[in-house]
């Protein structure tokens, strides 16, 4: 499995028109300058050819209509040039500033004319503007986020309480309500990452830890559901440290394993494996994913044949776990056949960082 390229790795980039004027050629950049001052051009040439003819209208001699025109062209060029070059200049110096406008618009280069200091006074306004809905937007996500915090801690009072009623018999119906409501915790758990990704900040805590302890935890975790489908799980252990968020590890290995459980036929396997590399896989016997939706599967929202056929899948699962294995440095990526299988590989951390 090629983990070189990132899907839509284009979009983190800048842009090809940004990149190609901020590269801009000397000759673009002369026939640049050329049109923006060629009405002054035009005018010269006007007064230069108004002299010409009244000259040859009284007969001033042709010499003394060259050395005149020569001496035009010298005053123009020793005016010309120099600002040429101090108009590159500034149009190096703005792209620079454009890498990192977003915080310095406040330090644009003093304005040499009316019309820039306008467009000097614009910019510096859409910025406090978009600082104000910023400030304004990460309000509303923090009050989002508490309030979605608030709600998935008091409907697991409930949830709780459902466990318990259901737990006091032991029937195949009570089992499968129960199934039922982990797939309820389980969904409330999804909002709660869901916009806690979306943060900028976060709460990561990277230390190092022992992998077999993370995947027995979430297989733990997932237990009544290998039991309940009559699925087989295979996984030896590992004696793989790595240095990770523990809490999001074990939330992308729970997705997996959901997946695995949500699209494996009853006496099926789910088989976990650690290579010395750091490289956890985890495969099934499922039903597979067809070959056209799978570049795709890790694109929010995207469901896929098998979601639309089995109203199983929200697309949010694997796209979370995408996000997730990118905020903690881990490549992800899916090899699979219809009908035979799916396996997801996560290429672990594999350098010894240091850890403040």
């Amino acid at each position: 499995m090629d983990f070189t390229k990132e899907p839509n790795q284009d979009a983190n980039q800048t842009s090809p028109r940004v990149k190609r004027e901020e590269r801009e050629p000397g000759g673009a950049l002369l026939a640049s300058y050329v049109r923006q001052y060629l009405p002054h051009l035009a005018m010269f040439l006007a007064f230069t050819a108004i002299f010409a003819i009244v000259f040859l209208l009284y007969n001033i001699e042709t010499e003394a209509v060259l050395y005149a025109a020569g001496l035009c062209l010298l005053l123009a060029a020793a005016v010309l040039i120099p600002h040429f070059f101090r108009y590159r200049r500034k149009h190096n110096d703005r792209s620079l500033l454009r890498r990192d406008i977003r915080w310095k618009y406040e330090d644009l280069p003093k304005p040499a004319n009316l019309a820039e200091s306008d467009y000097e006074a614009m910019i510096r306004d859409l910025g406090r503007l978009l600082e104000t809905a910023e400030t304004e937007h990460a309000a509303e996500r923090r009050e989002s986020l508490d309030f979605y915090t608030t709600w998935v801690h008091q409907i697991k009072t409930p949830i709780a309480a459902m466990k318990m009623t259901l737990e006091s018999e032991d029937t195949e119906e009570n089992r499968a309500l129960m199934s039922e409501l982990f797939r309820i915790e389980q969904y409330a758990e999804m909002v709660l990452s869901y916009l806690r990704l979306g943060s900028e900040s976060t709460d990561y805590v990277f230390r190092e830890h022992e992998l077999d302890k993370i995947i027995r935890e979430a297989v733990h975790r997932y237990a009544p559901q290998f039991v309940r489908r009559r699925i087989r799980l295979v996984y030896e252990g590992t004696d793989v440290r790595v240095l990770t968020d523990e809490k999001w590890l074990l939330f992308i290995i729970e997705q997996i394993l959901s997946n695995s459980i949500k699209y494996t036929p009853e006496g099926g396997t789910v088989a976990i494996t650690v290579t010395p590399d750091k490289l956890l896989r985890i495969e099934d016997t499922g039903i597979g994913i067809a070959a056209e939706d799978l570049p795709r599967i890790f694109e929010k929202g995207f469901t896929g044949y098998n979601g639309r056929e089995h109203k199983k899948s929200t697309g949010l699962g694997l796209y979370l776990c995408k996000t997730a294995a990118d905020r903690l440095g881990m490549k992800i990526a899916a090899d699979s056949e219809p009908g035979v299988g799916t396996a997801i590989l996560l290429a672990l951390p594999n350098d010894a960082l240091g850890v403040e």
